[in-house]
């Protein structure tokens, strides 16, 4: 890169000449030289010129393996808010690894995948995504693999445009937005079968889910080569089903389990609390009341000097709160399970349980869980 390029990118931005930026910039004297001649003929007018033209000329430095978002130097930006770069979207596979392929192998590269429609929860993953990484990559696809015979694949929202603006402001760098031709060509026969996902509570309820899961979530990480993947707590079995992926398949791949984002009333956010109508959501919020229920309990038995509480009494006190609201059609399970394996449990010592369910409100299915501990 030219000194007169390295000087228009940073002098152009009104970022003063710190230590950081001199490191950036190296050891040339020429360039630091020029860089401070325009800062002085700039004087104090400089912050006027950082927007748009900054951000699309700083992104680009990037693919050099320099975030100007964090790393061996800070820059001073307005809000995200104004003047967001777009992200880069990519249809296919090729599209995609040739961007991941531009990073140096010192560049990390945060991954949050997603089947769009995003909501606070799944930005909550991005901006943790962001803070943490030089790269950020989504990807955008409704997988019709983990969809059972009478779900909601048809009518799973896509909403692809304003999902983009919503990366945009949070700082994605890469959007991929794959069809279901790219994921699964005419002659696609592999697939991921974890052993026992589907004998879980929400394996039974959904069966072949968590093979759709699998496979879906190996071949974006092949794809993308993620250094950090990101996923919410609210899908408790994925969570522990996609640690075992990148444990026994031994991928290279810190997977980040963050907890789920709620409604003011507690009601566990998910695209699809769209589906449900006004009625409907203000009753919505007994699925987290019953779950604390559970946790009252718990946290009252060992208060009294417990060891052990009966996982029976965890689903008791839960099922009856459900029971309760004449919008509950239909209670698929409540399950106490071990944190590591999602198997059953009948004990529930100082180890600690998760409590999740599945229940009909009206004609929409929810889950939630939470971790007692």
């Amino acid at each position: 890169m030219s000194m007169s390029i390295v000087c228009q990118r940073f002098c152009r931005t009104g970022v003063a000449l710190s230590p950081r930026i001199t490191s950036f910039l190296g050891s040339s004297s020429s360039i630091r030289r020029c860089c401070e001649e325009h800062s002085s003929r700039r004087g104090n007018s400089s912050s006027a010129h950082v927007g748009a033209d900054h951000r699309f000329d700083i992104s680009r430095t990037i693919r050099n393996g320099h975030n100007p978002r964090r790393g061996s130097f800070a820059m001073s930006t307005a809000p995200e808010a104004e003047n967001p770069t777009r992200p880069s979207i990519h249809p296919t596979v090729e599209s995609i690894r040739s961007a991941r392929k531009s990073y140096g192998p010192s560049v990390s590269v945060g991954f949050v995948p997603t089947m769009g429609a995003l909501h606070e929860g799944h930005l909550s993953l991005f901006r943790a995504a962001r803070s943490e990484n030089d790269v950020v990559v989504a990807s955008i696809f409704v997988n019709p693999t983990q969809f059972g015979e009478g779900e909601d694949l048809e009518k799973y929202p896509r909403q692809l445009e304003k999902d983009v603006d919503l990366l945009a402001s949070i700082g994605v760098d890469h959007v991929f937005a794959p069809s279901s031709d790219t994921m699964y060509g005419k002659n696609h026969v592999t697939y991921l079968e974890p052993t026992g996902f589907d004998k879980t509570r929400e394996g039974i309820a959904r069966p072949n889910h968590f093979r759709g899961v699998a496979t879906v979530v190996a071949k974006l990480f092949n794809i993308v080569q993620p250094t950090n993947a990101y996923f919410g707590q609210k899908d408790a079995v994925q969570c522990v089903l996609i640690r075992r992926i990148v444990d026994d398949l031994n991928m290279n791949i810190n997977v980040r389990i963050l907890d789920t984002v709620r409604e003011r009333d507690g009601l566990a956010m998910s695209s699809r609390n769209a589906y449900l109508m006004a009625e409907q959501r203000d009753k919505a919020p007994i699925v987290y009341k019953a779950l604390c229920a559970a946790r009252e309990v718990f946290e009252s038995r060992f208060a009294r000097g417990m060891e052990e509480v009966d996982a029976a009494a965890l689903q008791e006190v839960v099922e009856n709160i459900l029971r309760t609201e004449p919008l509950i059609s239909e209670v698929q399970y409540v399950a106490v399970d071990d944190l590591e394996t999602m198997q059953p449990l009948e004990k529930v010592g100082s180890g600690g349980c998760i409590v999740s369910l599945a229940c009909i409100l009206g004609t929409v299915r929810l889950i939630d869980n939470i971790v007692l501990s």
